[in-house]
This record gives C-alpha cells, sequence and structure tokens, in this order.
C-alpha cells in the first residue's frame, strides 16, 4: 500500500465549512450554492480521506462531534489562506480592480462617501466598490472574519491583528437651538459641557462613546440619557426643537444643520475636542499596498473638507 495521502478538496472542505457554520444541511447548501445531496457527499468524502467522523447526524438536527469541532477551526483557516492567495495573485496581477467591500459607520458614510465615491469613480474605475455601512463592532467582526476587506472609521481602534492607516482630524461643535446662551459662539470652554442638556445617539455608536469621553474630560460624570436618536439626523432635529443640545463632528455640520432655520452652531476654544477618522485594513493583507495608495488618495481628496489630513 502506497504511503501517499489522499488530499481532501477545497469543495470538500468549503462544504464542511459550510454545515459547521450552519449545522443544517439545507442552509449550507444554500449559502454555497450546492445541491443538498451534493453537500452531504461532499462532507461524507471528507470523512472518509480524513479517517474521521466529523458530524454526528440525527433526524432533527445536525451536530459537530469533537473531531469536527477541532477540524472546523483548522478548515476555516486553511480556506482563509487559500482566499488570501487568491487576492494576492489578483492584487499582482491588476490592481484596483474586482471587489472592494467597504465597511463604513454610519457618523462617517453621509458626509464622506461622497469624496470616496468620487474618487474611486475617477481614479480606479475597474474596482467594484461594495459598501456596508454598519457600527464600529459589526464593522471589525467583518474585518477579522474576512467579511469585509477595508473599513473607514474612527480611531483609535486598538485591536490586535488590524492596521489603521490615519486620513484626517476632525473637530467637534456644538449644535444648540437658536434661543440658546451659547448659540453661535466661538471659543466655547469644554467645561460648559459639565452643565448642559447633551443629547447622545443609542447605545453602539463610537460617536457616543466619544461625547461621554470629551464630557468626562470637561470634568462631567455621566450623561443622563433619557432622549437618544438612532442617527445624527434625528439627532440634530431633536436639538431645533429644543430638547437639548449635541456634538456633531465638523464633516456633518453642512448635511445636518441646513435641514433646519432653528439651529446655531458654536466652536470650542483650542484645543477643541476632536475625532480621527482612518482606514482599517488587516495587518498583511495581501492588497495592503493598494490600500495604502487609497488612504495617500483620499488625504488629497479629503483637503477640501472642514478637516486636518494627517499623514500616516
Amino acid at each position: 500500500m502506497s504511503g501517499k495521502k489522499r488530499q481532501p478538496s477545497l469543495a470538500q472542505l468549503r462544504a464542511f465549512e459550510a454545515v459547521a457554520e450552519h449545522l443544517h444541511f439545507r442552509d449550507a447548501a444554500a449559502a454555497i450554492g450546492m445541491s443538498q445531496p451534493a453537500l452531504s457527499g461532499a462532507v461524507s468524502a471528507l470523512e472518509e480521506t480524513l479517517g474521521v467522523t466529523l458530524l454526528e447526524r440525527t433526524t432533527r438536527k445536525v451536530l459537530l462531534s469533537p473531531a469536527g469541532e477541532r477540524l472546523a477551526v483548522r478548515t476555516k483557516a486553511v480556506l482563509a489562506e487559500v482566499g488570501a492567495l487568491l487576492e494576492e495573485a489578483e492584487a499582482v496581477r491588476a490592481p484596483f480592480t474586482g471587489v472592494l467591500r467597504l465597511g463604513v459607520i454610519p457618523t462617517v458614510a453621509p458626509y464622506l462617501l461622497p469624496t470616496v465615491l468620487r474618487l474611486v469613480h475617477d481614479r480606479y474605475p475597474d474596482l467594484d466598490l461594495q459598501v456596508h455601512e454598519e457600527q464600529t463592532a459589526s464593522l471589525l467582526d467583518g474585518l477579522t472574519s474576512g467579511r469585509l476587506d477595508l473599513l473607514l472609521l474612527a480611531v483609535p481602534l486598538g485591536v490586535p491583528g488590524v492596521t489603521e492607516l490615519p486620513l484626517f482630524d476632525e473637530d467637534f461643535v456644538l449644535v444648540t437651538p437658536l434661543d440658546h446662551r451659547l448659540g453661535g459662539r466661538e471659543g466655547i470652554e469644554r467645561a460648559v459641557l459639565r452643565e448642559l442638556k447633551l443629547l447622545l445617539l443609542d447605545e453602539g455608536h463610537c460617536l457616543r462613546d466619544q461625547a461621554l469621553d470629551i464630557c468626562r474630560e470637561a470634568g462631567r460624570a455621566g450623561v443622563a440619557a433619557t432622549t437618544t436618536a438612532a442617527g445624527l439626523s434625528t439627532l440634530v432635529q431633536l436639538v431645533a426643537g429644543g430638547l437639548g443640545v449635541t456634538l456633531l463632528p465638523r464633516t456633518a455640520v453642512r448635511v445636518e444643520t441646513s435641514r433646519s432655520s432653528q439651529l446655531l452652531t458654536g466652536s470650542f476654544a483650542d484645543p477643541a475636542p476632536t475625532r480621527r477618522i482612518a482606514l482599517a485594513m488587516r495587518t498583511g493583507a495581501a492588497r495592503s499596498a493598494e490600500y495604502e495608495e487609497l488612504a495617500a488618495a483620499l488625504r488629497e481628496a479629503m483637503e477640501d473638507l472642514p478637516v486636518r489630513t494627517v499623514h500616516g
């Protein structure tokens, strides 16, 4: 008997990965575009090739065996590496082509996407840009799992395995109703944040966390969240209606405050509270050189915005 071991095929590994993820043959088959009998056959063939039982099949559900649990992790890693190999080959063969899945936070998307989309359309016409707007935690999960390629969001993230390419810093401004004592003032001291009725975004938005950090730095213990909003547009409407004041990043001001004549915008004394926006990629990504070039092009394109570009 020959000592050469049989090798599993990529199709078998993909079938097993799908079953391990969905624990359901029909859902797994649909997820990878295979027929159910073909999927079941591929997993059985993989079990035979490896000489281990991967699944515990009962009439009602599919469970991973202890061996299946261990090998599912390894299978995911192998397929991720195969994906990276194909991506690297694509990047070498033709940079700025194919699909780029960009994740963007909601407090950046409406204000920066016009600049991003215009740049990609003009400079990288063969790039198929797909945009996903999600909150930070979901974006990071998408990046580390390989669902997303690149993120546009507020940093620092402090996440191992994620490299940040800084784009710019922008100030926060104070948005108030027309009759507010601080309405439209310049040189506002941060200390006023201790007693203002501040309206915030819902939990999960990084802008909410940044606003709370700014308040803490100003010496405020916390913000009683009696009224919150899912987006900046609603937040600004609440301010226009006299329910309180809010902090807006400067890139959002023109879009959001133009919708109401009942608002004034005040600026803080230096150093004003700021946030930093960056691209984030997996450390060592196959297309890292492209992403760095894209970051440089974006810094250039964003010089017309009310921001201070940061050269990484």
